[in-house]
């Protein structure tokens, strides 16, 4: 009698889905199930998660893996607003690629971003150091109002980038840039991240002003250090 190797007849484990991931499901199914359209709101968090019958914390993390897939985004002062792509029939599979994708994110920024941050302090002009000024001001102004500052740390790294002046790294940057917008809304999501990241900013900026080429890397690469550490991969349940 032909005895089976063990390893061939063992099924595959099944992934753990995380109690984020399944409110995720819960709510675009219920926004298929009212019929509601793209520009549509969601109720407020607190009476969303009372109707989901989970803690606050769980629905915003939920709603952070919407919103760095697609399916809807935060407007402060508007509310969550769906996009239109609530069909996705798929959404915890879109959560997870998000996820897989994020470590090789973090990876190609690092690379880049280090170099691209050398080059600035090398190269910067008046006119760049003025843009990034601007910028630090666009996200310290967003974050006293309350907001993560997406849009303008956004402007940041876009003001850096320019000021290394090489049109190939710029051009790198733009092609990425969707998957970066995705793990720096999961980033700034984080709790006290906005500022954290603002102080990392003001720091590669110092270096930048001072032509400091190794103190600008090492900023950058520090940065991109803290905000990499993100709920998705850490696989927070909350």
């Amino acid at each position: 009698m032909v005895t089976p190797q063990a390893s061939a007849d063992l099924p595959t484990p099944l992934a753990r889905t995380r109690l984020y991931e399944q409110v995720a499901e819960q709510i675009t199914a219920w926004i298929r199930q009212n019929g509601l359209q793209a520009g549509d709101r969601l109720p407020p968090e607190r009476e969303l998660a009372a109707r989901l019958g989970v803690s606050r914390a769980t629905l915003s993390q939920a709603l952070v893996a919407l919103e760095v897939v697609g399916v809807v985004v935060v407007r402060h002062g508007d509310g969550t607003v769906l996009t239109g792509r609530h069909s996705e029939s798929r959404i915890v599979e879109a959560i997870r690629a998000h996820a897989d994708r994020i470590p090789e994110i973090i990876d190609i920024r690092d690379a880049l971003e280090t170099k691209i941050a050398a080059l600035a302090a090398q190269r910067r002009t008046e006119e760049d150091l003025a843009a990034i000024d601007a910028s630090l001001d666009a996200m310290a102004a967003a974050i006293e109002h309350g907001e993560r500052g997406v849009d303008a740390d956004e402007q940041f790294h876009a003001a850096v980038t320019a000021a290394a002046h090489s049109d190939l790294l710029a051009q790198t940057m733009r092609e990425i840039s969707s998957l970066i917008r995705e793990t720096r809304i999961e980033s700034l999501s984080q709790p006290g991240r906005p500022r954290n990241s603002l102080s990392g900013h003001r720091a590669i900026a110092a270096a930048i002003r001072d032509g400091d080429a190794a103190a600008a890397a090492a900023a950058m690469h520090a940065h991109v250090e803290m905000v990499s550490d993100v709920a998705l991969l850490r696989g927070d349940e909350r």
